[in-house]
């Protein structure tokens, strides 16, 4: 049986008030696509840049030569809600997966999206309630 065949997707910023080394993502990724049977691509970094995405919606490109991508977390993914959804279609237009290594999640379909959305809406609404009681 063929392996699907995932992208991996690291930082080289903070994400969500989170800093991980690059390198350590990727063991992480590493080791999520060892335990889940899928062909780990070298990842792409994104550019350090605050709110940038650029290299994600490249790897977006990528999708008709792979199965999908996999992202050291989901809370790499743009804060925004709009921008979410637009990657969310595209991924699931083409039929493909998104997988978040550290939390151990994949979105395969749009139940899957709304369990990942509702868990974006609670680490936004703790995120945002910490930093009301600083």
């Amino acid at each position: 049986m063929r392996k699907k065949k995932v992208r991996g997707y690291v930082f080289s910023r903070s994400f969500m008030d989170e800093r991980v080394p690059q390198h350590i993502q990727n063991i992480v990724i590493r080791d999520y696509c060892d335990k889940n049977s899928l062909h780990f691509l070298l990842s792409a970094s994104e550019y350090a840049m605050e709110h940038c995405h650029l290299i994600f919606k490249l790897l977006l490109d990528e999708l008709p030569q792979l199965d999908g991508i996999a992202a050291y977390s989901l809370f790499q993914l743009p804060e925004d809600e709009v921008e979410r959804n637009v990657i969310y279609e595209k991924v699931l237009i083409q039929k493909k997966e998104l997988h978040f290594c550290v939390e151990g999640l994949s979105m395969r379909n749009r139940q899957d999206m709304e369990r990942i959305e509702n868990i974006w809406r609670v680490k936004q609404i703790l995120s945002h309630s910490n930093s009301i009681s600083k």
